[in-house]
């Protein structure tokens, strides 16, 4: 049973979903849309060549215009990051030392350590200065 031409674009284009599924840079997603598209035109009987160069324009068309529109809602869509905290006041929920401890901010906790060496006692409050990941640095508040 040999396989049609539309058909071998339709696994192109699922393979390019696949793909994008384990590098998701909105890349390999384009080409698989071009793909689909190419395989309707396959469908209706038109020349390869015409299938390679739809192919061609539409990928190139949704790289350039739906591509930057699909980063900019993945952008939109994360989470609150962590750096709104940044110049915020918490409550010392464990002593924090230059090493170790931890802060309580809007109902959660979180790591942290002190900022300039000082020694901050639980339940006090320090100002939070800057974050590494998901470890606060904190300095006492006076």
């Amino acid at each position: 049973m040999a396989l049609h031409l539309w058909q071998i674009w339709c696994i192109s284009g699922v393979v390019f979903f696949i793909i994008e599924m384990f590098t998701p840079v909105l890349f390999f997603f384009n080409l698989a849309l071009g793909c689909f598209i190419a395989a309707i035109c396959a469908y209706f009987g038109l020349a390869l060549i015409w299938q390679v160069l739809i192919f061609g324009f539409f990928s190139t068309i949704f790289l350039i215009w739906l591509r930057p529109f699909l980063i900019k809602k993945k952008n939109s869509d994360k989470p609150e990051t962590i750096e709104m905290y940044a110049g915020k006041t918490a409550s010392v929920v464990e002593t924090v030392t230059e090493n170790s401890g931890r802060i309580a901010i809007f109902g959660e906790e979180w790591q942290a350590k002190s900022l300039n060496g000082e020694t901050i006692e639980k339940g006090k409050y320090a100002k939070i200065v800057k974050n590494d990941n998901i470890v606060f640095y904190v300095v006492p508040i006076k």
